[in-house]
């Protein structure tokens, strides 16, 4: 029982550092696209966003 609190604790420590580590570079991807809406690079910019939103969804 202990060890499986460890590995729950460990899982959600780790997701938490990612969670930060890459806000940074998504708020901005998002700049990005706000300024520069007309141009086709922003597709796959979004999509990463987008993604990434879905991903901190579901693991929260």
């Amino acid at each position: 029982m202990d060890l499986l609190l460890w590995i729950t604790t460990g899982f959600m420590l780790i997701g938490l550092v990612v969670l930060v580590s890459m806000k940074k570079g998504m708020e901005s991807k998002v700049a990005f696209i706000k300024a520069n809406m007309e141009d086709e690079e922003n597709l796959s910019k979004a999509k990463s966003v987008i993604w990434w939103i879905w991903g901190t969804t579901a693991w929260g």
